[in-house]
């Protein structure tokens, strides 16, 4: 089976998808859209189903959006799925839940610059601590690493993206919250995690001039080549 995920030049919601298939030895190959639909994007963008991304092509014929239906995907994939329907459930509740942590938090870690940058980072920390607190109550109701049990399926790694993006916008903020900030210490030392975390292009410039450091070049983030 092969597989590309298809999106741009932002640490968003390709990130989950990219962290479990690195961590579950799944091959897969990361696609810029304008690499893959050989346009730009506002052109481009048409021929996805809900006009968005990220995507995922699978075998080069088939195409699953939504990043939720691609975390779910390859966690099938993978063989890490829950087989308890109850147990399942929940696990989708927190995936759902941490996966509505994506605004504001990734557009403004990726785009916003100056006073905009400060004005929402500041209204934002509210909500950002009453969703931490919701996921640190669940990590709270058993004594393992993760949600469900000692196995990180698409629900950690959803989670574990926004909270690690979250430290870009204020570290201090997850510090408030002891049981997150064990649950992120996990994940970061899975087997393959810290090669992931580490090769991937750097954010650089986060409210003032958000860029990723791809092959040694500073590209502005965006849905444009440079």
């Amino acid at each position: 089976m092969s597989l590309k995920l298809v999106y741009f030049k932002m640490r968003a919601l390709a990130e989950a998808p990219q962290m479990l298939m690195r961590c579950n030895g799944i091959e897969y190959d990361y696609v810029m859209a304008w690499e893959y639909f050989g346009d730009t994007w506002a052109n481009a963008k048409s021929q996805l189903v809900f006009n968005q991304l990220p995507m995922l092509e699978v075998d080069g014929r088939h195409q699953i959006c939504q990043s939720i239906a691609i975390l779910n995907f390859l966690e099938k994939k993978a063989g890490i799925h829950i087989e308890n329907p109850i147990e399942a459930a929940k696990a989708d509740a927190i995936l759902q839940s941490s996966q509505e942590l994506f605004s504001p938090l990734n557009p403004t870690i990726n785009f916003a610059v100056g006073d905009d940058f400060v004005a929402k980072r500041d209204a934002m920390r509210p909500a950002l601590s009453a969703r931490f607190q919701q996921l640190q109550n669940c990590l709270l109701e058993n004594s393992s690493k993760f949600f469900t049990d000692n196995t990180p399926r698409a629900a950690e790694f959803a989670a574990f993206h926004h909270l690690d993006l979250s430290k870009q916008l204020d570290p201090m903020l997850i510090k408030e919250f002891p049981r997150l900030e064990a649950f992120t210490a996990a994940m970061t030392e899975l087997p393959k995690m810290e090669n992931y975390l580490k090769g991937r292009p750097e954010l650089i410039g986060v409210g003032e001039s958000p860029q990723l450091m791809i092959d040694g070049i500073a590209h502005p983030t965006g849905v444009q080549q440079t």
